[in-house]
């Protein structure tokens, strides 16, 4: 399996995410602002993986703390969260990581510093290991929902690189394989970051699975030539009505697959809901630097002075998704009730 990222003695080591596919190089992170600045600069991307990374980067904060007191260790950690939480606006899991690794503090309280600081770390490498095997999970409900055979189209890169291993909609299309589908994978190049011609074809092709890489507009002509049985992607934040905030060009891949009566699947776990934001108009767009549209490959592309706009993700309202996988269940419309009932729900992932 992908090591997107992990722990180990002498940091956090990252797969460089923006070398790919030509590079395999590795970043190594000592520091915690170390870890946010991958994190910014999309070393490390996908929500999942960007949870876990926001814990190991809090976890490893507080191991080089020279604090004295748990009260001055408390403040520091505080402004380690703080940092951390400044990367990637729209990723909910982020927060989730954040508030996931304050509540470990907070019943550590009375422990002795060294106490605090194992803890932090091994919570920080569950929920490496929770993310995997929640994933996992996520790919056996949702491989019931592929064809037999036939084309599936994603947008962007929801494999093992966004996650800490295995993928969410990629889980989704390595579950139905490993169950003997006969599935093509056509992935959206993904403009203008090309994580689906960059990322999504060189992890699918290092696992062997047939796949096509198309430039975003070709979608809608795969889609009425019949080339395409299903649709399945990920998604960085749902709202508690089901709205999905996921990479740019997915509202309009949900679009067409309405107008051509193609199925449109959204896996992520259940960290990514946020029944506490309660539509798509509601969660935060992130704006990207413009070189990323004005240049591919260090070229420039436009003119000098042109305006650009680089929204990282879009929002498709829950009207156009067919289902959403996550590790607990399916969960289909109304999203308001059936989110809010696997939210809910005991996880039955074991790690």
């Amino acid at each position: 399996m992908i090591q997107t990222l992990e722990w180990t003695d002498h940091g956090v080591r990252f797969i460089d995410q923006t070398k790919l596919p030509t590079e395999e190089t590795y970043v190594n992170c000592t520091t915690h602002e170390q870890v946010a600045d991958v994190i910014r600069t999309m070393v490390v991307r996908g929500a999942p993986a960007i949870g876990v990374a926001a814990g190991m980067g809090i976890a490893l904060g507080v191991k080089n703390s020279q604090a004295e007191t748990v009260n001055d260790l408390k403040r520091e950690f505080d402004q380690i969260c703080e940092i951390i939480g400044k990367t990637r606006p729209t990723a909910v899991n982020l927060f989730w990581a954040i508030r996931r690794m304050t509540e470990k503090f907070e019943s550590l309280r009375m422990r002795s510093i060294p106490q605090i600081k194992q803890a932090l770390i091994e919570e920080a490498q569950r929920m490496h290991a929770e993310d995997i095997a929640a994933n996992q999970a996520m790919g056996r409900h949702g491989a019931t929902l592929m064809p037999a055979s036939g084309g599936v189209l994603t947008h962007c890169n929801a494999g093992a690189l966004a996650t800490a291993g295995y993928g969410t909609a990629l889980g989704v299309i390595r579950a139905a394989i490993e169950q003997g589908k006969k599935i093509h994978v056509y992935a959206d190049e993904t403009r203008p970051f090309l994580q689906g011609s960059r990322l999504t074809a060189w992890e699918l092709m290092k696992d062997g699975i047939p796949t096509t890489v198309i430039s975003d507009n070709m979608a809608g002509a795969m889609m009425s030539q019949g080339k395409i049985g299903a649709i399945v992607v990920g998604a960085d934040r749902i709202a508690a009505n089901g709205d999905v905030a996921n990479k740019i060009g997915t509202y309009t891949v949900a679009i067409l697959a309405k107008e051509h009566g193609i199925p449109f699947y959204v896996a992520a776990p259940t960290s990514t809901v946020d029944l506490d934001c309660p539509t798509g108009s509601q969660i935060p767009i992130e704006q990207r630097n413009a070189r990323e549209v004005t240049h591919i490959a260090g070229k420039q592309m436009v003119p000098d002075g042109v305006e650009i706009e680089n929204p990282a993700f879009d929002v498709t309202p829950a009207k156009y998704v067919a289902a959403i996988i996550t590790e607990k269940g399916i969960a289909r419309a109304p999203y308001q009730e059936s989110l809010g009932r696997l939210a809910a729900k005991e996880s039955t992932v074991e790690v």
